[in-house]
């Protein structure tokens, strides 16, 4: 039988995507997998032996949870089982207004969406549904820019923009709402402005502000769907939970290198994201678009799926990705489909939940929340340097102190081979997936300082090694806060 790798583990199976194995069941599957691939046995089971909360195993379509043997389940020649780790029938309309209440067409309209009035599935009243409806684009990046372009494009009355950042230029890849004047401008302004030169009817509404658990329910009271375009899973966790808590469908999408996702969750028949992924992976472990990349057409595939979606929303036709879990490889321009079910025991949408309102989801990641840079840190207590897991966090200004000073620690970069090549500080280059059977490489006489794009890859590495007994620290904002605070010629990336 044939196991998926998932992008985000692959640097621990040697980049393979599939590994074939000869086993009995799904647990001996696995066994034959980690005993191959040893490294990958801490990102797929607890100290406890047990499969990570984050986890999802799929035995061809079918999730192994809900199976009657669940990993004990048979498997023959030719099954696929497939690793799902977290990355983010017909349905009635959600524009709940009679008929006698939706707006109605302008002249312009019906010049503007004749494509539209000829299709039996839209016609005349699903025209005036798209026009009353009320959705919120949570981000304006990678996937919110082709998802809003397309909403406005089709008619949708008012859209609501949540984000807080501004316009970079490594954006333009991927961000096609923005362009190359628009670098510095925050972002609601940017789409604001080409949304309405597509659609000058398009009512839109700017919330420049970060999603929080303050304000989201507030935010979110005023929409009929919300479309999840995040890319980090505090704010995916709290998306989720938002829309549970308003009865607010969530049109999902997430992406990673080649890899996306995309379904409808916090529908009153279907399941939500916690169902799928009840805990959050530990931080560092999946990589955000900054630090893994992202092939820059991928977030205009799923987001254009997310419109579909919100579309037949508002439309109430075709059968919604409620229940249904849509994987894109765009490697190999591959769409599968996996079975998503209500979970029982879910904290939030099941029938007895535990989380009734919004929480620290920070403190649910496991990350820390907003907070002022290590070297202001320790320019505030002196000498005193700050430790996250017990490894000490040391500022770029005080890794070039010590260069400076001759005192030279060994500098190790974890990043990839091609992040290398793009920019380096002179490190000792070991990917991250390949420390741990390359330590004999790491000299045990020296102070370490490991480095990588921001400083999470290299958090975790620092990890390992200071189990390992290496006397370790961590750069804090690794090579990106390098070019920022010490040498501007270090490109970014």
């Amino acid at each position: 039988m044939q196991i998926h790798i998932p992008t985000p583990l692959r640097a621990y199976t040697a980049q393979k995507s599939v590994v074939t194995v000869e086993a009995a069941n799904v647990t001996a599957a696995l066994d034959q997998l980690t005993q191959a691939h040893p490294e990958l046995r801490r990102h797929l089971f607890g100290e406890d032996g047990k499969l990570r909360a984050f986890v999802n195993l799929y035995l061809n379509d079918e999730d192994v949870r809900y199976l009657p043997d669940r990993e004990a389940t048979a498997v023959h020649p030719g099954d696929a089982l497939s690793i799902i780790p977290s990355i983010a029938g017909g349905a009635p309309s959600v524009v709940e207004a009679p008929q006698a209440e939706l707006p109605e067409l302008t002249t312009d309209d019906l010049q503007r969406y004749s494509r539209h009035l000829i299709l039996p599935e839209v016609g005349i009243e699903g025209q005036r549904k798209l026009k009353a409806a009320r959705v919120l684009c949570v981000g304006t990046g990678g996937l919110g820019a082709p998802l809003a372009l397309y909403l406005a494009a089709a008619g949708v009355g008012t859209l609501g923009l949540v984000d807080f950042d501004t316009v970079d230029v490594s954006n333009l890849q991927r961000q096609i709402i923005h362009s190359t004047p628009d670098v510095g401008l925050l972002k609601v302004d940017s789409a604001a402005n080409k949304l309405h030169a597509l659609n000058p009817a398009l009512n839109i509404v700017k919330h420049n502000t970060m999603l929080t658990s303050a304000n989201a329910l507030e935010i979110f009271r005023d929409y009929d769907i919300i479309a999840d375009g995040t890319d980090n899973f505090q704010t995916r966790y709290l998306v989720n939970d938002a829309c549970v808590l308003l009865n607010k469908p969530n049109a999902y999408g997430s992406i990673f290198r080649f890899e996306g996702q995309c379904s409808v969750f916090a529908t009153k028949e279907g399941p939500c994201y916690r169902c799928l992924y009840p805990e959050p992976p530990p931080p560092g472990l999946v990589p955000s678009c900054a630090e893994g990349g992202v092939l820059g057409i991928l977030p205009g595939l799923v987001g254009v799926l997310q419109a579909t979606e919100v579309i037949k929303l508002i439309l109430g036709v075709g059968e919604p990705l409620i229940g249904r879990l849509l994987l894109v490889d765009a490697l190999t321009t591959k769409f599968r489909e996996l079975k998503l079910r209500k979970s029982p025991d879910c904290p939030v949408c099941g029938p007895n939940p535990t989380v009734t309102e919004l929480i620290d989801y920070n403190q649910f990641c496991g990350v820390a929340g907003a907070q002022e840079s290590v070297t202001e840190t320790v320019a505030k207590q002196g000498a005193a340097l700050p430790q996250q897991n017990g490894v000490t966090q040391i500022p770029v200004t005080e890794l070039k102190r010590r260069r400076d000073a001759g005192e030279n620690p060994f500098v190790l970069d974890v990043r990839e081979p091609w992040e290398y090549q793009i920019a380096n500080i002179g490190g000792h280059l070991i990917p991250q997936g390949e420390l741990a059977t390359r330590l004999a490489e790491v000299p045990k006489d020296k102070l370490i300082v490991v480095q990588c794009k921001s400083g999470g890859r290299s958090q975790k590495a620092a990890e390992l090694l200071q189990a390992q007994g290496y006397q370790v620290e961590n750069l804090a904002g690794g090579i990106t806060g390098w070019a920022n605070e010490i040498d501007p010629k270090v490109a970014k990336y």
